[in-house]
């Protein structure tokens, strides 16, 4: 029967046929026993539904059976033996007032069949339409009726931006659903693809896949010619400057954190390179420097001299202050035992006389370094640092000349233009008037040949030459000497991004600036100013200046002999790498594959703790290994010693 029968205005005992659609109160209506669906449904699905129903009324009745008391005879009330999620649906609307408890809910009886045989086969034999087909429909409601993604999300029961994701993936390239239909592309391939609007490039991309289909890889390869909204240019503009100046920003509708792309990479980079400049010339009037730029990375070619601070020497007045300053500390320090603690007020007082003792011995330039020299305002990953001291060619001082030995040159060749002669040869030395080049050449070679001899039997003097020939390479421009020792020095900030504000780039600098500003100016008094250093000062400056000619970084084709060197210098001078560099999601696990995430908080954690993040997307997952190796000391073999595992 499909006859309609209201069980409303009925007696309990009155019982609907089997295949009737009857009309029964909401508070009629129970839970079945018998539903094969165990698991409760979530508060999503039981949202969606009466989104559904309120906009739309129950498009599939439930299917019921009346419910027996002990004796056999139907009590009145139904169980629900199909459709327990739309029941549970309509008691929320009720609870919202919306509905009364009392809602008639048309329903289907059956009576013929098993309950439990039914309600399994409804949830067994279920086809859900296929993603591609919902993406579409999406869109198709947005097109053909105008609505937003928040009155479609209102009429389903879901988060508008979830609508915005389904809307973008319906909008993608016919090629690219057709591919996605056929099973050809994944869901989390398509949402890379999805990035971007414009059907060409996702075709071109797609066009151009081979082994390396993963997202990853895909969405890099639709951004290519934009930037990243984490990058440093976009942190430092702003997105508010960026789009006043008329860029637009395209952000991911699949990524929990709202990423984004800036467009116009050129637009980005004269902003801040503006910015840049605007700073660089604060700086510049502030201090009166002579120039000042504005740059995004290092300018490693200045082609500049670089001079440095230099501590300013107290007068008599200030020293007798740092006198008194340093005697309290030593005081505040002899007070306390061995095995005693500091109080909290002596150790208050240290840190105050510590910035007093650093603050009355104060780095300054040398006014006439300011005068001819400038500085570079550098984005740095942190942000803006300074770089100062470097003096461009043009702006170097004249050399001094001698007015007389000026006039007799000048005489000279004006005597030699006259009689036409040949040239005046008074200024050679005797030696090259008098003796061939290939006597010269056997002559000197005899001198080298003894000069090496006496200094292989005088290490002191061995090492203080080499020294002088590696410090002036590494500090003065154009200085040479007579020993054959090249220093080359890898700018490491061109593999790896922001080292300049790391442990060991920070370390560098310092000790490289701590350096220039005690050796002189004047490339001719270096030696003697090494020979007056003591021992320690000597050993500790060759240190630095061969340390700068360390070479590790690995490249296609980089010697196999060289890495194997840098590996038994690591283990002479026990490196510790975990006191310089943290695996963290910028720093690493954003780079490598989940696969590699999921090994390295195996290795470093425990396996249990990584399989729960398979289930996360790839920067949850960074995320996350992010936090659980915090502190645990992993590190990737690259940059183990001996291939060791940590431990």
């Amino acid at each position: 029967m499909t006859a309609a029968f209201d069980t409303t205005r009925t007696t309990e005992a009155a019982v609907p046929e089997h295949g009737t659609v009857a009309f029964i109160p909401l508070n009629r209506l129970k839970k079945s026993p018998r539903n094969a669906r165990k698991t409760p449904h979530s508060a999503a699905d039981i949202e969606a539904l009466a989104a559904s129903t309120r906009e739309k009324g129950l498009l599939q009745p439930p299917v019921v059976e009346p419910e027996l008391g002990p004796d056999g005879q139907p009590t009145g009330d139904y169980l629900v033996t199909i459709g327990e999620g739309r029941r549970l649906s309509q008691l929320l609307r009720a609870k919202r007032k919306e509905i009364k408890k009392t809602e008639p809910i048309r329903c289907v009886v059956d009576t013929a069949h098993d309950a439990f045989e039914i309600s399994l086969d409804e949830n067994v034999t279920r086809f859900a339409m296929h993603p591609a087909d919902q993406f579409e429909a999406f869109r198709d409601l947005a097109d053909s009726k105008g609505w937003s993604a928040e009155e479609i999300a209102a009429r389903f029961g879901v988060s508008p931006s979830l609508v915005r994701r389904r809307m973008r993936l319906g909008a993608v390239s016919p090629t690219l659903m057709a591919a996605y239909r056929a099973e050809d592309l994944t869901l989390d391939q398509l949402m890379a693809f999805a990035v971007s609007e414009d059907h060409a490039r996702q075709e071109q991309v797609y066009a151009d896949l081979s082994y390396n289909r993963s997202p990853v890889f895909i969405r890099r390869m639709m951004t290519e010619h934009e930037v990243e909204a984490s990058d440093r240019r976009a942190r430092y503009v702003g997105v508010e400057a960026y789009e006043a100046a008329g860029g637009r920003v395209r952000r991911d509708l699949f990524s929990e954190d709202g990423q984004g792309w800036f467009e116009d990479a050129a637009l980005l980079d004269r902003l801040a390179l503006d910015k840049l400049a605007a700073e660089a010339e604060a700086v510049r009037i502030a201090e009166g420097w002579l120039w000042a730029e504005g740059r995004l990375d290092y300018p490693y070619d200045h082609g500049c001299r670089r001079v440095y601070p230099r501590v300013v020497e107290p007068d008599a007045g200030t020293q007798a202050r740092l006198d008194a300053l340093a005697k309290e500390y030593d005081a505040i320090v002899a007070s306390c035992g061995e095995d005693e603690v500091l109080t909290e007020a002596q150790d208050d007082r240290l840190t105050v006389l510590d910035a007093e003792l650093a603050a009355a011995r104060p780095e300054r330039y040398d006014p006439e370094a300011v005068a001819r020299g400038g500085l570079f305002v550098i984005l740095a990953q942190e942000g803006v640092r300074i770089e100062r001291g470097f003096v461009r060619p043009e702006d170097e001082a004249e050399p001094e000349t001698d007015p007389d030995a000026a006039a007799d040159a000048e005489g000279a060749g004006d005597a030699a233009t006259e009689a036409d002669a040949p040239e005046d040869q008074s200024d050679r030395t005797e030696t090259r008037k008098t003796l061939s080049e290939r006597l010269v050449a056997d002559l000197t070679a005899h001198r080298t040949a003894a000069l090496r001899d006496a200094l292989a039997e005088q290490p002191q003097v061995a090492l203080l030459a080499a020294l002088h020939a590696l410090t002036v390479q590494t500090f003065y421009r154009g200085a040479e000497t007579c020993l054959d020792l090249r220093v080359s020095s890898l700018a490491l900030e061109g593999h790896a991004e922001g080292l300049a504000e790391t442990t060991a780039g920070r370390s560098l600098e310092a000790r490289h600036a701590l350096w220039a500003g005690q050796l002189p100016d004047d490339p001719e008094a270096l030696l003697a100013a090494l020979k007056a250093l003591p021992d320690e000062g000597r050993l500790a400056l060759f240190a630095h200046v061969v340390s700068l000619s360390v070479n590790a970084v690995q490249r296609v084709g980089t010697s196999r002999r060289a890495l194997a060197h840098a590996g038994v210098v690591a283990d002479l001078v026990d490196l510790d790498m975990t006191r310089y560099w943290a695996a963290t999601a910028s720093s690493y696990f954003s780079r490598v594959t989940k696969a590699l995430i999921a090994e390295a908080v195996a290795e470093g954690v425990s396996p249990e703790a990584a399989a729960p993040l398979t289930s996360l997307d790839k920067a949850g997952m960074a995320a996350k290994a992010e936090e659980l190796l915090s502190g645990t000391g992993w590190l990737p073999p690259l940059l183990r010693r001996s291939g060791a595992a940590p431990a």
